[in-house]
Order: structure tokens, then sequence, then C-alpha cells
């Protein structure tokens, strides 16, 4: 109701204000980023379809996102344009006006336009052809971030990630591993192969699970199609890949209990993770309509919450610059071999998954998201933890 009546209110005072167009406030708005309209700068937007601004005023991260996969703007520097929106922090650096806030309005609840075009959100994001991964990851077919600090190419910084998650946890030959969002059974293969460990490796995607039975055949790993709530055994290390940002905020604490439950007294965990600056229970609005479904970065809070009372952190590592690069040769790769693949896909995907890897990357060069590798253990290290970096 208190709604309602501020927008009656402006209604009744919409002669007096000075009338604002939506591509006036947006022309504002993204020059504090330094980015111009129709400019001639590779980060800067051309613009096809004049529908944009309302679209970007009414429905903003997801209407940016959709006109962009709709063709409405474009950009030769997607990447570099998303850095300098989210580094120039504009939510606090733009003070809107009332003229501003009435051209909102009317974009918000008097827009009747329909959308160019119409689009079918993908089904689920990990049953999407292997061949799509096969053509953009790395050979051991890594969806997560690789870590860079000494390695010259994609392959290399995913074989350091692993080795570097090894090392984090002190793998030892016979240890009893178990892996929560196996993935293509990459880790796995690698944890087996050079420390000796014995893995159990657990995933929802019936895809990941046939290719991953395929890649450690003979080897002492058992891939299975399950939910990380079904496990009731014990452990001698438990890593998490990627999989933390599925799991939402009411399940946080439920995924932890698991982890403790099924986890030796002696024993460690691996979150590697990214993460939020800020506690949210929502994600990113095109994010979790087109890529990932459900999907929420965590804060530092809400994993400390998670933790708290099972757990003692042993080790916090940021490296999320590493993301930035790793999103980066996956957009190449995907780029480049587009032609091989296109035909099993609509239309649309490209610009789509152009969007969500290219926003992604700018957005860890801004820090507006992070990528955290945390190590865990039941009741402290005794002697305490050795850091690996």
């Amino acid at each position: 109701m208190r709604q309602l009546f501020f927008i009656f209110i402006f209604l009744l005072s919409a002669n007096q204000i000075e009338a604002s167009s939506s591509k006036d406030i947006v022309e504002e708005m993204v020059s504090i980023a330094d980015i111009k309209l129709n400019g001639d700068r590779p980060w800067d937007i051309q613009v096809h379809d004049e529908a944009f601004y309302d679209r970007v005023l009414k429905d903003q991260s997801l209407g940016l996102g959709e006109s962009y996969v709709e063709n409405a703007w474009d950009t030769e520097a997607l990447d570099v344009f998303i850095y300098q929106i989210l580094r120039a922090d504009l939510e606090n650096n733009f003070k809107p006006t009332w003229s501003h806030i009435w051209a909102y309005l009317k974009a918000k609840f008097f827009n009747r336009q329909s959308r160019s075009g119409s689009m079918k959100v993908i089904d689920q994001h990990y049953q999407l052809g292997n061949d799509l991964y096969q053509n953009m990851l790395d050979p051991l077919m890594t969806y997560s971030c690789g870590y860079w600090k000494n390695a010259k190419n994609l392959q290399e910084a995913q074989v350091a990630k692993y080795d570097l998650i090894s090392r984090k946890l002190g793998f030892k030959k016979g240890m009893k591993v178990l892996d929560i969002g196996c993935g293509w059974g990459g880790f796995a293969k690698y944890a087996s192969e050079e420390y000796g460990v014995n893995v159990v490796a657990i995933t929802l995607s019936e895809n990941q699970a046939a290719y991953a039975k395929e890649v450690c055949k003979g080897l002492p790993i058992e891939i299975r199609v399950q939910d990380y709530r079904d496990l009731n055994e014990k452990f001698d290390r438990i890593v998490e890949i990627g999989m933390f940002e599925h799991v939402g905020a009411k399940n946080h604490r439920e995924f932890m209990e698991v982890v403790h439950r099924c986890l030796n007294d002696n024993g460690m965990v691996m979150l590697h993770t990214i993460g939020g600056n800020l506690s949210n229970v929502t994600g990113d609005r095109w994010i979790d309509k087109y890529i990932f479904q459900g999907g929420l970065l965590p804060s530092v809070a809400q994993i400390g919450k998670s933790i708290e009372g099972l757990f003692v952190m042993e080790d916090w590592h940021n490296f999320s610059v590493d993301y930035d690069k790793t999103l980066m040769v996956w957009f190449k790769n995907f780029d480049n071999n587009w032609d091989k693949i296109k035909e099993k896909y609509p239309p649309h995907f490209y610009r789509m998954w152009k969007y969500y890897l290219l926003s992604c990357a700018g957005s860890f060069r801004a820090r507006s998201i992070q990528l955290w590798q945390v190590v865990l253990s039941k009741g402290g290290v005794l002697g305490g933890y050795e850091t690996v970096r």
C-alpha cells in the first residue's frame, strides 16, 4: 500500500517534474563508468534498439543480459564493459533526481512493449552436451577456476589447482576421499593417479557420471549419481570444488552437518567456491534465469555461520583474479570451436554463452565476486596447520 501511495503522488506531480528520458538516464549512469553510448572505444556500447533503455531501467541486470542476447546492444569488449560498470560502483555513485525516479517508474509500470525475440531457458546447465565442454575446457574437463601462479596455459593451471588442493589436504596413499560434485571426474582421476587415494565421487548429472566412469576406469574410484544429503559413511578427506554455489543459503548448515557427519575425527575438508562480498539469499537475476537456476554465491559471513560449532577454519585463500584468466581462456576456446558444435544449439545460444563467460570474467576482474579455497578441520590440526600456496 505504501508503494502505491508514492506512485500516486508521483502521478499527481508528473506535470511538475522535468522529464528525463530513459536514454538520458542510462547515458548519465554509464558515463560514471567512462562508457559512451554509440562510442568508438572497445568498451563503449552500440545500441541497436531504443527499447534497450527502458529494459535496463525496468529489469536492471536481467534486462541488460536479455537485451544483449536479443542483440539490442553490443560492445567490442564485453568483459571490459562489465568491469567498468562494476568497478564504478554505480549504485552508490549515481544520485537519482525526481525526474530520474519518474522515468524509472514509467519504464517499470507503464511499459507495454513486447520483446523482439523469444528464448527458451536451458533445462539444466550440466545436462548440456559434453561436446560443448570438451570444446571449451582443458583435457581433464575441469569446470572451475584454475591456479595460474606458475602456469603458462589452461591445462597447467587446472593441474596446478588439483595439486594445490591435494597438498592443502595432505593426501597420502590409501586415504579415502569424498568428492562432492565431481563434474567429469578430473579431480578424482588426478588425485588417485598422483597421490594414490581412493575416491568416492558424486554428482547429480547423468552425463557427467557416464563420462567420469570412462575417464576413471581402472582406478580405485567409485562414481555415483547421488545427492550429498544421502551420504552416511566415513572419509579421511572431503573435497567440494565449485558445488557449494548450488547449495543455497537455506541448506548451507545442512551441507556442513552432512560433511561433519561423514568426516573422520582427524580429517580435513576443502571448500573451493565462488563467493560474494555481501550476504544474499538470491543470486543475479540473469544468471539465475539462464545459467545457474537457484544458484547463490555465499558470503564470508554465511560460510562462517554454517561452520560454527562444527569446524575449525584452518586456512582461507582468495585467488579471484585467476578466475578472470580462466574464463577468458574458456571463452576463447568456445569462440574458436563454435562452428564445430553450433548445429546442436539454438540460434541465441552463442550470445547467451558469450555474455555468461565474459560478464563473469569482468565481475572477477572488478573484484565484485571472489574465488575462495577454505580448509576446515573437525577439532583443529594439532600443532597447527601449515599454509600451502
